[in-house]
């Protein structure tokens, strides 16, 4: 007679040969910090969301019909918080990240606010020099300063345009301080509205990315329609097979080498959003972990 099954409680319920460490090609940290947010809070609560909706995912991917889930997925413990405030947690974050890295594993961080992104960035930064950022955002989060920190969520893109070359992309909300920033230093925002029936925005978007790319997506990026789940949820955001799209396309032209997700901010009475965040995650990890770039 055979014992009593358990689910383990990782990132899609992986059982032990595909969740260990040593075996795993990639690892999830999750962060639930959520200390700068100006609208609505919660977002420390989008990780175990995640993790939670992604224990019912099919691992089978339906669009490119493989399971990565051999390859491995490890989900480390959560980060703890650093209350000191976010320069202190992004630190934090980035010494963590440091760890995963040079064990040579591949790192999807789960948000938390979008400042942690920072620690990410920085961390990647040392093993690509060439490193270059595509954020998914409904705003360009490029003030100097917010609420007295020039740590804040809105701060976190400024503070990585200083370490690589960012394009931003989904863009439909920012302030004149960051319109003047983006105007002196001849950023180019792939505004939403510029793009949205624009044929074959993909390339142009990949043409400005170098070899080596992190993905930050702040989920807000998405239409709130789809995710209406985030703190600042803004209309007229990029739909799921928009998105998707230029994901796949991302990875079979250039090397993607870690990515985040941030900013759900789950709603019990609404699980969708919290499903679409984990389902988002195992794509952009598939797409990463089957494609040419990565031999």
């Amino acid at each position: 007679m055979s014992g009593p099954e358990y689910v383990p409680y990782n990132f899609g319920a992986l059982p032990e040969k595909e969740s260990r460490l040593e075996n795993s090609r990639l690892v999830i940290l999750p962060v639930p910090y959520d200390s700068t947010a100006s609208y609505r809070t919660g977002a420390n609560e989008g990780p175990r969301a995640i993790i939670n909706a992604s224990r019912n995912l099919e691992t089978f991917d339906e669009e490119l019909l493989c399971d990565i889930t051999p390859q491995g997925i490890h989900t480390m413990p959560e980060l703890m918080p650093d209350h000191r405030g976010p320069e202190h947690m992004i630190a934090s974050v980035e010494e963590a990240a440091d760890e995963i890295l040079n064990r040579g594993e591949m790192l999807a961080t789960l948000g938390g606010e979008h400042s942690i992104t920072l620690g990410t960035v920085r961390a990647h930064k040392k093993v690509f020099p060439g490193l270059s950022v595509l954020q998914i955002d409904a705003h360009l989060d490029l003030r100097d300063s917010y609420a007295g920190t020039r740590y804040s969520h809105a701060c976190v893109m400024r503070r990585v345009c200083e370490l690589s070359d960012v394009t931003q992309v989904g863009i439909r909300s920012f302030s004149e301080e960051e319109h003047a920033f983006v105007t002196k230093n001849g950023l180019k925002p792939f505004y939403r509205r510029d793009i949205l029936n624009k044929q074959d925005w993909h390339s142009e978007v990949i043409g400005r990315l170098s070899e080596d790319v992190y993905v930050t997506i702040d989920l807000d990026g998405l239409d709130p329609s789809i995710m209406p789940s985030v703190g600042t949820p803004e209309p007229g955001g990029l739909g799921w097979y928009e998105l998707l799209g230029l994901l796949r396309k991302l990875s079979e032209e250039k090397r993607i080498v870690g990515f985040d997700v941030m900013e759900l901010r789950p709603e019990p009475d609404n699980v969708a959003p919290d499903f679409l965040a984990a389902r988002l995650v195992y794509k952009l990890a598939t797409y990463t972990l089957t494609s040419k770039r990565q031999e």
